[in-house]
């Protein structure tokens, strides 16, 4: 399988995507090459990683974002795998707006498993499309900036880049 690849340059770093089949596959922080790499490997076996140049048009719509264009993310295609539940959680992420947020706790709510807190915070750490599947919307009971896997910092730059209030 070929799987098409892009570098976008953003404020906080160049984010490495990948695309398949007309969707977004990848999202990450170029820092972590080799973990995406792995990442795409371990999901797709023997695939082919081929630079493209704004592969089906997303790398624009992420560049259009970083400029300001805080809708251009939210008909981009994607596909993150993972099971019915991870799904599920991922596709919750997808329907927080930007310059909103929602604690782990709404988030286990929104996907019909209150008590599944912990579980949906896993999920979310896992989440294979970060910013156009906004785990960084996502924080703590208290109003408190909670991991992210691309760095305090970066969340907190994508909160305000989107206008949501912090404490």
């Amino acid at each position: 399988m070929e799987l098409l690849t892009d570098t976008v340059k953003s404020p906080i770093g160049d984010v490495l995507l990948a695309a398949a089949d007309g969707k977004l596959i990848a999202l990450e922080f170029a820092q972590v090459r080799e973990r995406f790499d792995g990442d795409l490997r371990a999901r797709f076996g023997d695939c082919t990683l081929k630079p493209a140049r704004d592969p089906f048009g997303i790398g624009g719509r992420i560049r259009a974002y970083f400029r300001g264009d805080l809708s251009a993310l939210d008909d981009i295609p994607v596909d993150g795998g993972g099971t019915a539940f991870q799904r599920k959680v991922w596709n919750a992420l997808r329907d927080i707006p930007a310059g909103a947020t929602k604690s782990y706790s709404d988030l286990a709510k929104a996907v019909g498993r209150p008590n599944a807190v912990r579980a949906v915070g896993m999920i979310n750490g896992r989440n294979p499309i970060s910013i156009v599947v906004p785990c960084h919307r996502v924080i703590g009971k208290d109003g408190s900036l909670t991991g992210y896997g691309g760095g305090l910092d970066r969340k907190r730059w994508l909160l305000q880049h989107e206008g949501a209030l912090l404490v």
